[in-house]
């Protein structure tokens, strides 16, 4: 089984994901990761959809999305022809004198510390899957408090990722 990174533009419209989510649901494949937002053209909006499957099923899913109304196109973005990340929000403990630690594993990762308190730091990471996993499997010895992830956004590397890209080309 191998992970997946689908993008699909959609035209902005409402129930445009629910039909795109609903078509995983029926075919039971888990979604791994999901996040959706506005493009540069305010009428379209990109999903990115990370699933974990077999090729054939990924290819035979990847042609039933591009089906759905308002779907414009849909992508599968390999990690060599496409720039990932995510963003992070971790607040963890500093009760066990490890405040200086947890800085310190901030500044080598380049995460942001977004608030203070007598028993916590939080921090804000972005990265690629690779880079917050890595931060992660550090943090896990200071006691994770809490933690929310964006998903993984992704986009192609060649020309059309710069935004010059029409809703009709065939990849972006």
């Amino acid at each position: 089984m191998e992970r997946y990174t689908l993008g699909i533009l959609v035209n902005n419209h409402p129930g445009v994901l629910s039909r795109v989510v609903g078509l995983f649901s029926r075919r039971g494949y888990n979604i791994d990761s999901l996040s959706v937002g506005e493009t540069e053209i305010p009428t379209i909006s990109r999903i990115t959809i990370v699933v974990t499957g077999d090729r054939q099923i990924v290819e035979q899913i990847e042609k039933q999305v591009a089906k759905l109304i308002d779907v414009i196109n849909v992508v599968e973005l390999s990690h060599q022809g496409s720039i990932q990340a995510e963003l992070i929000l971790v607040k963890l403990s500093t009760e066990n004198g490890n405040r200086a630690a947890v800085i310190q594993l901030s500044e080598i990762f380049k995460a942001k510390i977004v608030d203070v308190s007598e028993a916590t730091i939080s921090l804000q990471l972005t990265g690629n899957l690779d880079k917050i996993n890595s931060f992660l499997r550090l943090s896990r010895p200071y006691g994770i408090c809490e933690l929310v992830r964006t998903g993984i956004t992704a986009m192609g590397r060649d020309s059309q990722a710069k935004g010059d890209a029409s809703p009709d080309d065939s990849e972006y």
